[in-house]
């Protein structure tokens, strides 16, 4: 019997938390025996795609600018979409495609549209008030944290909630592969610059991440507890996207590592994770047990109630606040810690819950 054939179309440029959402989607969907394929725009680098060895077809798939978005940028998407949308359907009648699954923004925004012209089902990932407008009464949509509706008690029958998919293999993490990694890192940079800190195994660390892309929030976040606190490992992670953001990087005082590919090492390294409002990295860390402090509007300006969803386990605060917001749970570590546990299973049974609904239109 031939597999049944998927096509997930993913918003965003293949490297950061959209392309990683996507990634743990097409594994878990390959693991339940379906053909997956993916689809990024024909701008899109697709660096993580490549990494892991998976080839991707190329659409239009615009951006607005997700809960960002204004009138202008809503208008523009919206004309490209219209050819992506068309080029979608063309695509998945030519390979011939049972479902269309999208993820995020403008990828389930085309990919919902375009399976509708093509007559096969559709199921969307939505956190933004436009794809969730748009996809809302078109297949199964999936509400994840960052959208509004998750919050809302009462939302249409045919929409579910749901955490985001991580990765399995964020539960193999080593916290030794990590050291060695940091330790590494660490003498390489000192060979550079003898002033550059090193790795202290009798320090707690904290590791300091906007996702794949580093933003200059949480640059100067990790500055300014750098000058506040010597008592800690601090550790930075992610790609700056300004030159200017490497002015906020002192390597006497902390440890900056850059875009990596063993996120799940380190955050069994780690102690405390300080991560901004939205993302799949704050679902890495509710699994792997690491309380986080949230650091509000890293991402132009956007806010999203996280902390009442993973409720015990996160606290949120401006800069301003952070250097007592960080202390506040180190004072109540294992309290903090304990109510990750709450959150584990059900993130992890999201991969099932996904394939589920997949199952019930192809199955």
């Amino acid at each position: 019997m031939d597999k049944k054939r998927i096509l997930i179309i993913v918003t965003g440029r293949g490297i950061g938390g959209d392309a990683g959402t996507a990634l743990n989607v097409y594994n878990a969907l390959e693991k339940r025996g379906y053909d997956c394929e993916i689809a990024l725009d024909e701008s899109a680098p697709g660096l993580l795609f490549k990494k892991n060895n998976i080839g991707w077809n190329k659409v239009i798939i615009p951006q607005a600018g997700g809960h960002s978005a204004t009138i202008m940028t809503t208008i523009k998407a919206g004309i490209r979409a219209i050819r992506g949308v068309l080029q979608t359907r063309k695509l998945l009648k030519s390979k011939k495609f049972d479902l269309e699954l999208g993820i995020l923004g403008g990828g389930a925004i085309v990919g919902a549209l375009g399976a509708k012209l093509a007559g096969i089902p559709t199921v969307s990932l939505l956190i933004t008030p436009l794809d969730t407008k748009v996809c809302s009464h078109i297949g199964t949509p999936i509400i994840l944290p960052e959208n509004n509706l998750f919050l809302v008690e009462d939302i249409p029958d045919n929409m579910v909630k749901s955490f985001s998919p991580v990765n399995d293999n964020i539960t193999h993490g080593d916290k030794n592969k990590a050291l060695e990694k940091i330790k590494e890192h660490s003498k390489e940079a000192k060979e550079k610059n003898p002033d550059a800190i090193e790795f202290d195994e009798n320090k707690p660390t904290i590791v300091f991440s906007s996702g794949s892309s580093l933003f200059e929030k949480t640059a100067q976040a990790i500055n300014q507890f750098s000058k506040y606190s010597d008592k800690y490992n601090l550790v930075l992670c992610g790609d700056p996207l300004e030159d200017s953001v490497l002015n906020y990087i002192d390597e006497s005082k902390m440890i900056n590592v850059g875009f990596i590919d063993w996120v799940n090492d380190l955050l069994c390294l780690a102690d405390l994770a300080v991560l901004t409002n939205d993302g799949l990295m704050l679902h890495e860390a509710m699994v792997c047990n690491l309380p986080v402090v949230i650091l509000k509007r890293v991402k132009w300006g956007r806010y999203h109630d996280m902390v009442s969803i993973f409720k015990g386990a996160t606290v949120e605060c401006d800069l301003e606040d952070l250097d007592e917001k960080i202390f506040e749970v180190m004072d109540n570590y294992d309290e903090f810690a304990k109510r990750t546990d709450e959150y584990r299973t059900a993130i992890l049974n999201v991969d099932d819950n996904i394939c589920a609904i997949v199952d019930g239109y192809l199955k």
